[in-house]
């Protein structure tokens, strides 16, 4: 039997939770991943070509990886590989890829000094202030942290490129992209696009 389209993200998205808790050391143990192993994997992938060498993006809407929690890095690569995200192409990249291996890219992304990308534009001091505003209205430092640097499956903000973080909350807001749950979509529900570009962008600026 076929399932409508919400039936069916709904049971996805069960299936994704399940199996995060049936491979749960890689999930919540991701830091038990070889960094080293890591590396050459990534480099065996050519991940660098798109999320920079050392982890730090060049290209546009592609996010840096550089000092992201290990564990959102084995989150998303699972949805990724479970084909439960769609971000082309990384669900047809993370296909054959091992719980372990996946662990180990996790641990070397984790493994690199978190930085902003070398074309971060210069700071707009009235749009860091709504960010600023927004941020605390929105409470984003409760789940990523007061400093925007993530923690567990919850991903590093700070420093992040500006045009991913504006195509990400668009996403969210417009019900376009999902996590495991829709708290991020509830929680930037009927912002403007003027307000993301302003939450984007002090997000961006932050200290990473």
């Amino acid at each position: 039997m076929t399932l409508p389209g919400k039936a069916r993200r709904a049971a996805a998205v069960l299936a994704a939770a399940a199996f995060l808790c049936v491979a749960g050391a890689g999930a919540a143990g991701a830091a038990g991943g070889d960094s080293a192993r890591g590396a050459a994997l990534a480099e065996e992938r050519g991940c660098g070509g798109c999320h920079g060498e050392r982890g730090r993006s060049l290209t546009e809407n592609v996010p840096s990886l550089a000092g992201q929690p290990a564990e959102t890095v084995v989150l998303n690569m699972i949805l990724f590989r479970e084909r439960l995200r769609d971000a082309p192409p990384m669900p047809d990249l993370a296909q054959g890829l091992s719980d372990a291996q996946i662990e180990d890219l996790a641990a070397f992304y984790a493994s690199l000094p978190p930085g902003p990308p070398e074309d971060r534009g210069p700071p707009d001091p009235a749009r860091l202030r709504e960010g600023a505003m927004l941020a605390e209205r929105l409470n984003c430092g409760v789940c990523h942290l007061p400093d925007h640097s993530g923690q567990n499956q919850v991903p590093r903000l700070a420093g992040q490129r500006e045009d991913y973080l504006l195509l990400s909350l668009k996403g969210y807001r417009d019900g376009t992209r999902r996590g495991t749950d829709t708290n991020m979509n509830a929680v930037v529900y009927g912002l403007s696009d003027a307000q993301l570009a302003a939450l984007a962008h002090y997000l961006a600026q932050a200290a990473p």
